[in-house]
């Protein structure tokens, strides 16, 4: 494992990575972790802004190009920003199941559906975790 193909990537990949790893780390420390309290929100907020980042970020990310520039991963691009407004306002709201639908919704389709994808071979995350 080399974070050498990561870190030579161009433009905004490293960010988008970065922020996609954090947000995966601290997602299932909120799963884990008590809900409802001050560490809770902390963490969940920095969790928002770690989700916005990987999905702008993603939109100046063409690795796959089949529509244009872009590709049918970046219809999460736009489905995940969505999802955290809706997700913040039903905690907002006190719509505990709601809230929980959504953000859980996030976790596995932004994260682990699309991370997925960025292990298949030719891709760079691919290359970080079994070498070239």
């Amino acid at each position: 494992m080399s974070l050498a193909p990561l870190l030579d990537a161009p433009g905004t990949i490293p960010l988008h990575a970065f922020a996609a790893m954090a947000a995966f780390a601290l997602g299932i420390v909120q799963f884990a972790a008590p809900k409802g309290t001050l560490p809770h929100r902390t963490i969940g907020w920095i969790w928002v802004l770690l989700m916005f980042t990987v999905a702008i970020s993603s939109f100046w990310i063409h690795e796959i190009r089949l529509v244009g520039p872009f590709s049918p991963i970046h219809l999460l691009s736009i489905f995940a920003p969505i999802m955290l407004v809706l997700a913040v306002l039903h905690a907002r709201r006190h719509n505990v199941g709601a809230h929980k639908k959504a953000m859980i919704s996030i976790f596995f389709g932004a994260l682990i559906v699309a991370g997925v994808f960025t292990f298949l071979p030719g891709r760079i995350m691919h290359a970080v975790v079994f070498g070239s």
